[in-house]
């Protein structure tokens, strides 16, 4: 199982950039996916995640700025981010919690990482 992630970027304060997280490989069941992020000397936390009925969770410092959303059909969840701004600057992973086949159990794989640095 792969993850892979893409579309982090340089962006002005105020710009959008669209996250996505692909996933290849075998894979039975995917739960919940998302995203989290870990700035230069922070710890990572989580910035979003979906579940496969959709609900979805976002940190208080991205709501109603960030939305992410995923394409079943696709194993890809997307994460469009909105009102960009220098404390979102952070390497962004993406996850998915999932069983590889009939019966297993689930577990969590991480995408590489993609870097989103906001400049002021």
């Amino acid at each position: 199982v792969q993850l892979q992630a893409s579309g982090g970027g340089l962006v002005q304060v105020g710009g959008s950039l669209r996250l996505s997280c692909a996933i290849s490989g075998s894979r039975f069941s995917i739960n919940a996916m998302g995203w989290y992020r870990q700035a230069p000397g922070k710890q990572r936390e989580l910035v979003a995640r979906i579940t496969s009925g959709s609900s979805t969770t976002y940190a208080d410092s991205v709501k109603g700025r960030f939305t992410i959303s995923r394409d079943n059909a696709k194993n890809t969840a997307y994460l469009q981010m909105n009102s960009l701004k220098p404390e979102d600057t952070a390497i962004y992973y993406c996850y998915a919690d999932l069983a590889r086949s009939y019966g297993s159990s689930y577990n969590t794989y991480w995408g590489q990482g993609t870097e989103v640095t906001v400049s002021s």
